[in-house]
């Protein structure tokens, strides 16, 4: 979307796969002409699940190709890509417990090598989320179990090392780093915690929802921070909810989208299901980012159970791609 709110054409490329396809990533590489994505497949007709490496060509016939593959040994639950200064990094938890470490080939993305941490060494069952520093360093995983782990990545080896343990009284689903030392952990309530591991002993702010009145429990699935304005949390969930959390005001989220009845409702988004992920917009071009107050929040791109993809800008402007159709419609 261009600055003075005139949508730009698209162009979408269709490549059907015969897999499930959880989740997707793109790799970096050194040459800049060169597109390869990582995805995080699952087969049904085997019950069986992978990484696989793609490189796109986007020449007079676009096409996907594999480069490199690996099989996971249990279906992937939370999937992400580091590029870090000396190759990139794909880290793969899965449901069973286990986390994967794979080493990306930095000229043809081919997979050099794999370190992991076995099932239920981290947590009792199912990783929920993990989220990999940008310098590859350190990964942080969360589960509904009520743990919070730091895993370094070393060389040849990985080492962890418990942060908190809630005992189930407390269930993370999301998490995301904010700084090199700090990070946020979503879950159960549509609650966001902070961490500092200058201070350790457990999160330093925290926030519940406090706008449905305990009517519903919603769940926080994706976190995303602005490198450029770290004291706000973008958060998506249940409900088609999506809302910022600036920790200056630490109890007065912003709420973007919110589905219901009566007051609670809010007529911002047409999404009504689960916002699986949240992302603050990389390309939008807006004065408001540089010149607006630091309170104000940043274009935000969602995609929903029922089959949004949409960008947000708060007050603004509202886009929605659903089914080959588009939606501009004017926030209330």
């Amino acid at each position: 979307m261009a600055g003075n709110g005139v949508v730009e054409a698209l162009q979408i490329h269709r490549f059907p796969q015969s897999k499930y396809i959880d989740a997707i990533r793109w790799i970096q590489t050194l040459s800049p002409f060169d597109r390869f994505a990582a995805l995080a497949l699952y087969d049904s007709d085997s019950s069986s699940s992978s990484v696989e490496v793609l490189s796109l060509n986007l020449s007079n016939s676009p096409n996907l190709s594999s480069q490199s593959s690996w099989l996971s040994p249990s279906r992937i639950s939370s999937f992400k890509v580091s590029h870090s200064n000396q190759k990139p990094l794909i880290a793969a938890s899965t449901f069973s417990g286990s986390l994967h470490i794979l080493f990306v080939d930095t000229v043809d993305a081919s997979l050099d090598s794999e370190l992991s941490v076995s099932d239920k060494s981290l947590h009792d069952g199912s990783i929920s989320c993990i989220d990999l520093q940008e310098s590859g360093v350190e990964c942080v995983t969360v589960g509904e179990d009520g743990k919070v782990n730091l895993v370094t990545v070393g060389d040849s080896n990985l080492t962890y090392r418990r942060v908190f343990d809630s005992r189930g009284l407390v269930s993370y689903t999301a998490a995301k780093w904010g700084s090199p030392t700090e990070f946020a952990t979503g879950g159960l309530g549509f609650s966001l915690h902070w961490w500092d591991q200058r201070k350790p002993g457990g999160a330093v702010l925290q926030f519940k929802d406090n706008w449905s009145r305990g009517a519903t429990s919603g769940i926080v699935h994706s976190i995303d921070i602005h490198p450029s304005r770290k004291h706000t949390c973008l958060a998506g969930g249940s409900l088609g909810t999506v809302f910022a959390w600036d920790r200056r005001w630490p109890q007065q989220p912003a709420v973007l989208s919110k589905a219901g009845t009566g007051e609670e409702a809010t007529s911002h988004l047409p999404v009504e299901s689960d916002v699986w992920e949240v992302q603050y917009d990389p390309y939008a071009h807006t004065s408001n980012i540089s010149s607006g107050p630091s309170s104000r929040v940043l274009p935000v791109m969602i995609c929903s159970e029922d089959g949004f993809l949409a960008v947000v800008e708060q007050g603004i402007l509202f886009i929605c791609y659903e089914n080959k159709t588009r939606k501009e419609k004017k926030l209330k």
